[in-house]
């Protein structure tokens, strides 16, 4: 018990990753045992390798529940996609049986996320914490509108932190399985990973960055590279803010992301 007690405390300013791909709900503070709603906000725009600009606008809404070893992670989300039907969130450019020309808005329900975690404490002093993730897409949002692929995926992820000082290093390696699309042809399982930094300011406040790597996910897509800095807040009473601001760097990465996320924590 004593050992657990000690990895919630090394995890303090850990980043938790709960949406695939976006990346993109995050929470800096400690993932301490309890409970904790998160409500978030998020916005991109780009290209994606595609011929014409398209916009993103996303509204997710998470629960997590935290023990001291196993962990549990529900997202349930609001989507908006205006564009010419070619770009698919989580994955860029496709190529679509039934193509769009015009462009357009869709809204509906984003893909719904569950996954489970389970930490390791480290073998030796000088070594980081491990957790091992295991997360499943639940197709929820509609393929025939361009606003998922509607097959059902799947994710294995490591986790990786160390605290050094007021410094915490983290990093993340994973592999997306994916479902195969009549509607959507050329859809491929990818590997990624994301290497990061943060830094305990105050006992409110937290900065940090990590860059962010995914393989080309279809065959018409490209791979992505992408840095987000952002800041997080203590608000007092269990609340806390993080703001998260994206640049992407290479044709299949979005232009540029925003994203706040109000969490709860009991």
């Amino acid at each position: 018990m004593a050992g657990a007690r000690c990895a919630f405390e090394a995890r303090k300013m850990k980043i938790i990753v709960l949406l695939s791909v976006l990346l993109l709900p995050v929470s800096a503070w400690a993932q301490q045992p309890g409970h904790t709603l998160n409500f978030g906000g998020y916005f991109a725009e780009g290209r994606f390798n595609g011929h014409s600009d398209t916009r993103i606008r996303y509204l997710p809404v998470g629960y997590q529940w935290q023990g001291e070893r196993w962990g549990f992670q529900l997202l349930a989300s609001g989507l908006s996609v205006t564009g010419v039907g070619n770009v698919l969130v989580n994955i860029g450019e496709v190529t679509r049986a039934i193509a769009g020309t015009e462009v357009s808005t869709e809204t509906g329900p984003g893909d719904t996320l569950a996954g489970v975690s389970y930490g390791l404490d480290p073998i030796a002093g000088w070594m980081p914490f491990i957790d091992l993730r295991f997360e499943t897409k639940i197709p929820t949002a509609d393929e025939q509108r361009s606003l998922g692929t509607g097959e059902f995926d799947y994710r294995l992820q490591v986790d990786l932190s160390q605290a050094l000082g007021e410094y915490t290093w983290f990093a993340s390696f994973g592999h997306n399985f994916r479902g195969r699309s009549e509607l959507f042809p050329g859809l491929r399982d990818n590997r990624f990973a994301q290497f990061g930094l943060a830094r305990q300011l105050t006992a409110a406040t937290s900065i940090g960055a990590f860059y962010d790597y995914r393989e080309a996910p279809a065959d018409f897509a490209l791979e992505t590279h992408e840095i987000y800095p952002y800041a997080s807040f203590r608000l007092g009473a269990g609340w806390s803010f993080t703001a998260l601001v994206g640049r992407g760097f290479t044709e299949g990465s979005a232009d540029y992301a925003i994203q706040g996320q109000l969490s709860y924590q009991w």
